[in-house]
């Protein structure tokens, strides 16, 4: 039995304990070292198209959560640089790496069983492991929106992409642009011109003047930077950006379609903190989070224009999936069919077709 006296002296004693205790916990956080992000680029981090979007926000998230960000630039796939800059980060310290171009998750799979405790994140879905897994955003969404704007602006039904290559996350953009097309004007085509590169200034603009020669009227591309809306500008030819807004040019430049990228990061960031990040294999972002959206129109994009976009994604919101209902593919074969929609895994992986209404300029 505690007597009184004693009594208030472990009370005493109790609340001491417990506000140094508090104060120890409190002091041992900040002493503990700060996250530290690898973030690995295929181009330059201060260039004003993919690679300088995606580091500006991370940049920002880093900042605001007190982050260490480690940056490599100029890092081109399949070349062996990749794996001897996941090695330096890793001796670095990084807790988490991203990478930011397609290619890279072939060529850090081994890594990742190297480095258990690093969490890998990627844009790319074609390789998955326990401690990598990816992060995308939804932008063909804004793919097939932009597509009805180029469906109505076209005279000569003849729309030209510049893509760098003919894999499952360019493939996807090119077939919601073009069932964004067909959704306003069955009679327009899409004509691809591949580059075979993500970034080639020249190419891109032999490619975008070769598609406006043989009567293209709209230009778009998937390419890191905006060699095409150039050489459209220069031809006074439409065109619509991507994953920047462009600024200098005359109405010809319609719109582009862009990211939220501080949002997608903020959202990466966190869950690897929370310890959520390699729980799922893929986690998706898209119009319902605001993280897709197209830039302010140019006065070239009519009342009418802007109304069936407008209609289209709300659409999207309400729950509306592009890739469902019959969808065949430029060869004739059936992809998808009535009262069925292509799953994240198939839009991820394996769209190795392109839809009908697209051809390629050989």
């Amino acid at each position: 039995m505690i007597k009184n006296g004693n009594f208030l002296l472990v009370i005493g004693a109790l609340l001491l304990f417990a506000i140094f205790g508090t104060i120890f916990m409190f002091d041992n956080a900040t002493q503990e070292d700060p996250l530290i992000i690898g973030f690995m680029l295929s181009g330059s981090a201060h260039d004003s198209g993919w690679n300088g979007k995606h580091y500006a926000a991370m940049k920002s998230v880093a900042d605001k959560m007190g982050a260490k960000l480690l940056v490599r630039e100029n890092i081109q796939e399949n070349t062996g640089e990749c794996p001897k800059v996941i090695q330096e980060l890793a001796k670095a310290g990084a807790g988490l790496i991203y990478l930011t171009s397609y290619g890279y998750p072939k060529e850090a799979v081994y890594y990742t069983e190297e480095y258990p405790r690093i969490a890998f994140c990627t844009t790319s879905a074609e390789i998955i492991t326990r401690n990598m897994t990816a992060n995308f955003v939804r932008l063909y969404q804004g793919r097939y929106l932009s597509g009805i704007i180029a469906g109505l602006r076209t005279q000569s039904n003849l729309i030209g992409y510049v893509a760098a290559m003919g894999n499952s996350e360019v493939n996807r953009g090119i077939n919601a642009f073009a069932l964004g097309v067909q959704r306003v004007n069955p009679e327009a085509k899409v004509l691809v011109a591949f580059t075979g590169r993500w970034e080639d200034a020249e190419t891109e603009k032999v490619n975008a003047r070769r598609l406006i020669a043989v009567g293209a009227d709209v230009l778009t591309y998937h390419q890191n930077q905006h060699a095409v809306a150039d050489v459209a500008e220069e031809n006074g030819v439409d065109f619509i950006g991507y994953h920047e807004a462009l600024s200098g040019y005359s109405p010809h430049y319609l719109t582009s379609v862009v990211c939220r990228w501080e949002a997608y990061y903020t959202d990466i960031v966190h869950r690897y903190l929370k310890g959520e990040l390699n729980r799922e294999p893929v986690h998706w972002v898209g119009i319902e989070k605001d993280a897709v959206y197209l830039t302010d129109y140019s006065s070239n994009v009519t009342e009418y224009m802007r109304k069936n976009v407008e209609r289209a994604q709300r659409d999207l919101e309400d729950g509306f999936m592009i890739f469902s209902g019959e969808i065949y593919d430029n060869q004739g074969n059936l992809r998808c069919g009535r009262g069925e929609s292509l799953s994240d895994d198939i839009l991820l992986e394996h769209v190795n077709w392109l839809a009908k209404g697209v051809e390629v300029l050989e």
